[in-house]
């Protein structure tokens, strides 16, 4: 890709020490960067979804420490305590996406390697761990675009939720960059985007990426995606995931565990694409993962206009959870899991998704 057909959601300006940020709140009306200079800048740009995405969360966590501590100055013991408050108010951000906690978790293991450094040469090996969880998964994420377009199919009609592409992962994505790679070998004939309420992450930013792209795409309605599928329209619904756990169930954005049973009731393929770094091995099954309740603001108003009853309240769950029996395959840079279970995600995965050896 290359052009404008190709937006970097984050990258680091080294000459002015600043993370750039595209502001997805504002798409697909505008394109614009927040320049992050700052830990609670950051912090907001997680908490109102201007940065969004597991991987990406996990890269701007990195980021983050950086600039939570890049200014530090004191011994080194001070200097540590910084760090842990800094890592406790990212992980206090966003709970569902593991990518945030696994990048956390890699800065602390970097720091245990490091210890005996002096504070400045820690806060260089940060801000380079940062810069190395970006390049990974910018490959992963071309990786899965690969692996996924092998077994798409040819001539289909994709049906996806909410947006996993460059936007929430570096690189192509995952279950859009698969559609994406798709198209490239003219496997994909059209894509059905699931508009994804509250925040309609589908209509305004799926939409968005696909007519960069300029692949044949119609937005629907979420509670249409099963009338599609009933009139034989979908061929395969490709979605992303914000945390697997050892069984193969998913936790993904609301709306994916509804796609999937209809998708298991028409014998449609149902595929998660997602980076190894987005499994959770600490934890057993999805009934496990939290869940994060955002604000009924977001159910109660449109554009800032509330289109509810006055003394009407919401509930607002930002994920829900698919059973890993419901999943025909999960897509990774490593390969595929057809029939996704506990053994042959301990297989695929090997254990673990960080290797120490790179810190």
């Amino acid at each position: 890709m290359s052009g404008n057909a190709y937006h970097k959601p984050v990258y680091w300006d080294g000459e002015r020490e600043v993370l750039m940020i595209l502001d997805q709140r504002k798409l697909p009306h505008k394109v614009e960067y927040l320049e992050i200079k700052a830990l609670p800048e950051l912090i907001q740009a997680i908490k109102t979804l201007a940065v969004r995405g597991a991987p990406l969360l996990g890269i701007a966590a990195a980021y983050g420490t950086y600039l939570g501590i890049r200014d530090f100055e004191g011994e080194k013991e001070k200097f540590l305590n910084k760090l842990d408050e800094v890592i406790a108010q990212i992980s206090a951000t966003r709970p569902t996406a593991v990518n945030l906690f696994a990048a956390l978790r890699r800065i602390q293991e970097t720091l245990q390697l490091a210890k005996s450094l002096p504070v400045e040469k820690i806060k260089e090996k940060i801000l380079a761990l940062g810069h190395r969880i970006l390049e990974e998964e910018e490959g992963r994420s071309f990786a899965i675009a690969r692996n996924g377009a092998d077994i798409l199919g040819t001539s289909v009609r994709v049906l996806t939720h909410c947006n996993t592409g460059a936007l929430a992962a570096a690189g192509v994505g995952t279950a859009l960059g698969i559609v994406y790679e798709g198209f490239q070998r003219g496997y994909v004939e059209m894509v059905y985007v699931d508009e994804t309420r509250p925040l309609l992450q589908g209509a305004r930013l799926t939409a968005w990426e696909l007519s960069q792209w300029g692949i044949p795409h119609r937005i629907i309605a979420d509670g249409a995606a099963a009338y599609f599928m009933q009139k034989g329209e979908i061929d395969v619904v490709v979605v992303g995931a914000d945390r697997i756990v050892r069984n193969g169930d998913v936790a993904n954005k609301i709306g994916t565990y509804s796609l999937a049973v209809a998708a298991k009731r028409h014998g449609i393929p149902f595929i998660v694409a997602a980076p190894t770094s987005t499994f959770d091995l600490s934890i057993l099954e999805g009934a496990q993962i939290p869940i994060e309740m955002r604000d009924e603001s977001e159910v109660l108003e449109f554009a800032g206009r509330r289109i509810a009853p006055e003394g009407s309240h919401a509930l607002n769950p930002a994920f829900d959870i698919t059973p890993a029996s419901l999943i025909s395959a999960i897509v990774t840079e490593r390969g595929v899991i057809e029939k996704p279970n506990i053994d042959k995600i301990a297989s695929h995965i090997g254990g673990g998704y960080i290797d120490l050896a790179e810190l």
